[in-house]
This record gives structure tokens, C-alpha cells and sequence, in this order.
């Protein structure tokens, strides 16, 4: 436990102070900033039921502290070392032979691509606002360059245009992961509800606290299909922090970064392409592209806002999703949302 107790001294906690990371390949400091100690402290008492030991707080915390530290140095400790390996150095050589002709296939679809917004509905001075017919001074500074720009930006967020694009990339990251967890949170409770698997718990908000209190959760309701048992909280995070420390080490640093890896991506960091972002080759038809963009970031946008319903749903009536709608359309006057909040 020595060998964790480190004080939060700032070569501590700066990578760019570490000789390291101060030859970084790619141009990206890194710096981490450490949690304070009220954040510490009310993490490890919501965290003192699952602990099981008899540890003092700064011992823990300090743990805590290295494990974030250790995490977030992963991407960058095995970027280079594989960068400057002979795996890595055969990886970037086949890399820049690939990457002429990619650069001059991207070159020509980004002009095809210009073209087809220019001549889109969807884009453009042309295009639809969220008001309709109805006449109003939409911002100048939401050109219909993006997609999915309707001119709404009432408060003028978005009046800078780093800040807009910075918006726009969060917006389409968050849509996204909302629509992925939307097919988390209705399929399993609709096949339990046909009968197609049986889950040891279905409703997804009641799934986290299953797995806290020591349930073991089969995967498909298959017997024995599990990664971690009844104390597999911890691998279920390592897991998905080993899962995510790739994808975010790209959005955080650029796709630019993986190239040392000898991956080229011929896109931007919202839509990189390539084999591995784009197996599909949807982007083989730069105006089908710009619609698939379109329709991408509204049926995200629908899916943050149901995200929303779920919440509702959950803190009012207890129940999943599925079954809220099962029972409205069973009995719309009695089972709709005036009827949940005067049950309140």
C-alpha cells in the first residue's frame, strides 16, 4: 500500500511533465486533473457497502487516485510502444503506401460530397427550419453547413464557430450512445415479455442494482453465459474501461493518432470511414452519405429525448418501458401520465 501513496504533487499529475510522454509522437499533451477530496469522499461512501475490507479512507482513495492515473496513461503507454515496435514500424510502412491513394480518393469524394449539400434539401440556406413557414430571425451563424441544422439556437450557444463544431461533436457522440442504449433498454424487457429469452431481470434501470447487490445476470438469459458471476462488478468496469480507452484515445487526440498503428481513417473524427468505422462502404455514395447523416443525428436527437421518458417513466411508475406502453394501449384513460402523477 506504500507504493501507492503518492501525493498529488504536480509532476504527479501532469503528463506533459513525465520525460515519457515529453517526446509524445503525436502532438497532444495529455494532463490529468485530479478529483478533490469532497468528490473522493462521496464516491467511497457510496461505494462502502461493495468494499468488503477494512480499509482507512486515504488508503483507498489512494488507490482510487493510481487506479485513475494507471487508466488513463493506458492509450498513450501502448500507442507508443507498439508505434515503436517492429509490429508498429511494419504497420506504418504498409500505412503510407496505402495512404497516397486513400488521400486522393478522399479528396475526390470531400468534392463529391460538397456538391451533393449544395444541392440537398437538407442543406443550405434552402432547408428546413424548425419554425416552418412561420417568418423569424434565425441566427446568421447557422449556415446549414452541418446536418441536422434547423437554425434553433435560441440562447446563441453557437455563435462561435469552434464552439459550434465542439457542440455539434458532442451532440452526435451523445446521440449515438443514446440510440445504442435505447436498443439496450426495450429489447431485453420485449424478449422477456414474449417469452423469447427469460432474463433474471429485464427492466434496465433495475440491472445495475441486480449486479450491486450480487446477482449473477446470464447474458441472452442463457444458463452459465456470463462474463462475471455474482462478484463481477469490477470486471464488468475493467472490461469497459479497456473497451473505451481505444475509441476515446482517437476522440480526445484525432484519428491522426492511430496512425502509428498503421491505421488510416480517411474521414474526420465524427465520421472517420475506413474499413474499420464504415464496413458497410456507405460513404461509397457521397449524396446517399449526406443524407445518412441527416437521418443519423435526427433519430439521435429522438433518441435522448425518449432517454428522458425512460427516466420519467422510471422515477414514477417503477417499471420498464415496454411495459408502460403495453398498459396505456390496454387502458389509455386510465394508464396515461396525468393518471401516474396523481397516483404520486
Amino acid at each position: 500500500m506504500a507504493l501507492l501513496r503518492t501525493k498529488a504533487s504536480p509532476a504527479f499529475m501532469s503528463f506533459n511533465s513525465s520525460p515519457f510522454f515529453s517526446d509524445s509522437l503525436y502532438g497532444f499533451p495529455y494532463k490529468f486533473v485530479a478529483p478533490s477530496k469532497h468528490q473522493l469522499r462521496c464516491n467511497l461512501n457510496r461505494a462502502k457497502p461493495f468494499l468488503g475490507c477494512r480499509a482507512s479512507w486515504q488508503e483507498v482513495s489512494d488507490i482510487y487516485l493510481a487506479g485513475v492515473v494507471i487508466f488513463s496513461a493506458i492509450p498513450f503507454t501502448a500507442v507508443k510502444a507498439i508505434a515503436n515496435s517492429p509490429i508498429g514500424e511494419s504497420l506504418q510502412s504498409r500505412m503510407k503506401e496505402r495512404k497516397k491513394a486513400a488521400l486522393a480518393k478522399s479528396s475526390k469524394l470531400n468534392a463529391l460530397a460538397e456538391k451533393a449539400r449544395n444541392e440537398s434539401l437538407w442543406y443550405g440556406e434552402g432547408r428546413p427550419r424548425w419554425l416552418g413557414p412561420i417568418p423569424f430571425d434565425y441566427p446568421v451563424f447557422l449556415t446549414g453547413e452541418l446536418p441536422g441544422d434547423y437554425g434553433f439556437d435560441v440562447a446563441g450557444l453557437s455563435s462561435d464557430p469552434v464552439a459550434l463544431q465542439r457542440y455539434f461533436n458532442f451532440e452526435i457522440l451523445h446521440a449515438r450512445w443514446a440510440m445504442l442504449g435505447s436498443i439496450g433498454a426495450v429489447l431485453p424487457e420485449l424478449l422477456d415479455l414474449m417469452g423469447a429469452f427469460h432474463f433474471a431481470e429485464p427492466v434496465w434501470w433495475r440491472v445495475g442494482y441486480s449486479k450491486l447487490k450480487g446477482d449473477t445476470l446470464d447474458y441472452l438469459g442463457i444458463p452459465g453465459l456470463h462474463l462475471a458471476g455474482s462478484q463481477g462488478i469490477i470486471v464488468i468496469a475493467i472490461c469497459q474501461a479497456l473497451l473505451m480507452v481505444g475509441p476515446e484515445y482517437a476522440r480526445y487526440c484525432g484519428i491522426e493518432a492511430l496512425e502509428p498503428l498503421g491505421i488510416y481513417l480517411p474521414g474526420d473524427i465524427n465520421y472517420p470511414g475506413g474499413t474499420l468505422f464504415d464496413p458497410l462502404n456507405l460513404s461509397r455514395n457521397p449524396a446517399t452519405f449526406e443524407e445518412l447523416k441527416v437521418k443519423e443525428i435526427k433519430n439521435g436527437r429522438l433518441a435522448m429525448v425518449a432517454w428522458l421518458g425512460f427516466f420519467a417513466q422510471a422515477a414514477v411508475t417503477g417499471k420498464g418501458p415496454v411495459q408502460n406502453l403495453i398498459e396505456h394501449i390496454s387502458d389509455p384513460l386510465h394508464n396515461n401520465l396525468f393518471s401516474a402523477l396523481k397516483s404520486m
